[in-house]
């Protein structure tokens, strides 16, 4: 039977109450102390001493038995021991480590083995009898050496990932960037494409009310007239203006002519513009949320950027397959060339340069 030392009561330093006086004029205090009593925390104690119970450094799992360091001895020395019993932290009577059960829940026999296609404590009889007679059973020490080297390995290739996890950070900011400067640019375009367009059809249809209601007021003015004389000088004024009334093309939208034919060019080319920026951005945000699938669907190039080729300022992206330009030197052009990895021929690209693109060889220039 494990016995513990006596529960030792340690007199601790007392708070104080205080309570005033009742007595009249000057108020007194007096402090009463209040003594507080709490019990010692229980230390586990050698279950193989008989007189002077000295603290248990061990417990064998085998044994049920807590020992001390004298007694501890043959389980450090005697091979049999050593191989056959399990050493764990010294356990309080009645309570398993940590509160973990030391017991097998069905057979009631101590858990000595380790399972580990399971991942679970089991006793003799699970490790013979059970659906575990036929895994991978160690001791518990072995299977804690085993779990541990295990747990290291794994630790060491995850900090090996930690470049890759820096990597990944630096793509979804550049990405999140390079994908808020072509929206701002989208954005920016569609509203300029739109005032223009719009301000353009307001001045047109504005400029046409104002030629009718001229003409309108001109010609009751002249009807109100009632001298013949001023009435004839005037008339030929009048006709002018009833002609020019008549000319006002009352069609919806910008009144035909030079103007109208300007601004549909515009349109043309700078709506065609807008939308091969948004197909860009619509393929990019896809790429983003799904590279792999996009890219085959997209039947993307094997197409790379030959470093050799590169101007000053210019770098490369990792892959070859994007060109960065600072504008150190002020180069206007410059020619770069690509390379098929399928192949032995080179491609070779004139581009214009800018601080605000980058190059990409299956989309060409972007912003």
């Amino acid at each position: 039977m494990r016995r513990t030392t006596p529960t030792r009561k340690t007199r601790f330093p007392p708070p104080f109450v205080e309570i005033a006086s009742t007595a009249p004029g000057i108020p007194e205090v007096k402090m009463i102390e209040v003594c507080q009593v709490l019990p010692d925390i229980q230390a586990v104690v050698c279950d193989m001493c008989v007189d002077d119970k000295k603290t248990a450094l061990k417990t064998c799992i085998k044994c049920e038995m807590s020992m001390c360091a004298q007694h501890l001895e043959p389980h450090l020395t005697v091979p049999l021991l050593l191989q056959t019993h399990t050493l764990t932290e010294p356990i309080a009577p009645g309570a398993g480590r940590d509160g973990l059960a030391t017991k097998c829940p069905h057979h009631g026999k101590i858990l000595e083995y380790y399972c580990l296609d399971d991942l679970t404590s089991v006793c003799m009889s699970c490790a013979i009898e059970d659906q575990h007679r036929v895994h991978n059973m160690k001791t518990l020490p072995k299977a804690h050496k085993e779990l541990g080297e295990k747990l290291k390995e794994e630790q060491k290739e995850l900090a090996q990932r930690e470049r890759q996890i820096q990597e990944l950070g630096g793509w979804d900011k550049e990405q999140r960037e390079r994908l808020a400067s072509s929206s701002v640019r989208l954005i920016e375009g569609v509203s300029a494409l739109r005032d223009i367009t719009l301000t353009s059809v307001k001045s047109s249809i504005s400029a046409r009310i104002v030629s009718i209601n001229t003409s309108k007021r001109t010609m009751q003015a002249a009807l109100s007239d009632g001298d013949s004389f001023r009435f004839l000088q005037g008339y030929a004024g009048v006709h002018q203006a009833v002609e020019k009334a008549r000319a006002v093309d009352l069609r919806k939208g910008l009144e035909p002519g030079a103007d109208q034919d300007r601004l549909v060019q515009e349109l043309q080319q700078s709506g065609g513009k807008l939308v091969e920026q948004m197909t860009q951005l619509w393929s990019s945000l896809l790429a983003l949320v799904d590279p792999e699938n996009h890219q085959k669907a997209q039947g993307s190039t094997p197409l790379t950027f030959d470093p050799k080729s590169l101007g000053r300022g210019m770098s490369l992206s990792q892959d070859h397959r994007k060109v960065f330009y600072t504008p150190l030197a002020k180069l206007t052009t410059h020619t770069l060339l690509c390379q098929d990895s399928g192949s032995d021929a080179k491609l070779r690209w004139v581009v214009k340069l800018s601080e605000d693109f980058f190059w990409a060889p299956d989309i060409g220039s972007q912003r």
